[in-house]
């Protein structure tokens, strides 16, 4: 619980510091499996997911920067489970040519999940359904991506994005599982937004 409200307050600090001049915005929404990473790319049948957080710039250069992300995201794993997570990247940025950059982002992350199936208990001499509250799990994440800035050159452009993201649950299931490992495929947008009284 107590890395939980530690990394809730890191997000929330990288998501405020700053934002007097602008606020970087991204959303995204995904394809989400539990698959061994860089083995598959696109996967079936569909389980989607939102995500949606902010940036701040570490350094920035003209042709790259250096950035801390924040994010909060649901998914929905029909056979699996479904969950609620936030976390924090840090992630480089590097101008591959006009508006087109390449992305790396190392993540470290909290993720509560509900099953999606019902669960039932014997006791007393009949099946009774079980009561969920969910599982706790550290979620570390490595991602890959390419984006476009609408218009080159500029950052504060709108920019799509196509983003692989691997990343595992742990613990999973001590007993049986100890780690498992997914794939989400971001399709994605980020825009800033300006705010009144100053520039970016």
């Amino acid at each position: 619980m107590r890395f939980v409200l530690v990394l809730a307050s890191v997000v929330l600090t990288l998501a405020l510091h700053g934002q007097a001049r602008s606020w970087p915005v991204a959303v995204s929404v995904f394809n989400t499996s539990t698959a061994v990473p860089y083995t598959r790319f696109f996967t079936t049948p569909v389980h989607p997911g939102i995500q949606a957080g902010t940036e701040y710039d570490h350094r920035a250069r003209a042709r790259s920067r250096l950035f801390q992300s924040a994010y909060l995201n649901y998914f929905y794993h029909g056979h699996l489970a479904q969950g609620i997570g936030l976390g924090t990247e840090l992630g480089y940025e590097h101008r591959v040519w006009r508006g087109l950059v390449a992305e790396t982002r190392l993540g470290l992350g909290y993720t509560h999940t509900f099953t999606t199936a019902e669960e039932f208990t014997f006791a007393n001499g009949r099946y009774e359904r079980k009561g969920d509250r969910g599982n706790a799990r550290f979620t570390p994440s490595f991602s890959l991506d390419l984006g476009w800035y609408l218009r080159p050159g500029d950052r504060n452009a709108p920019k799509l994005f196509l983003r692989y993201q691997s990343w595992v649950e742990y613990p999973y299931s001590p007993d049986f599982i100890p780690v498992m490992t997914h794939i989400n495929l971001h399709l994605g947008v980020r825009f800033i937004i300006q705010r009144k009284g100053g520039d970016a």
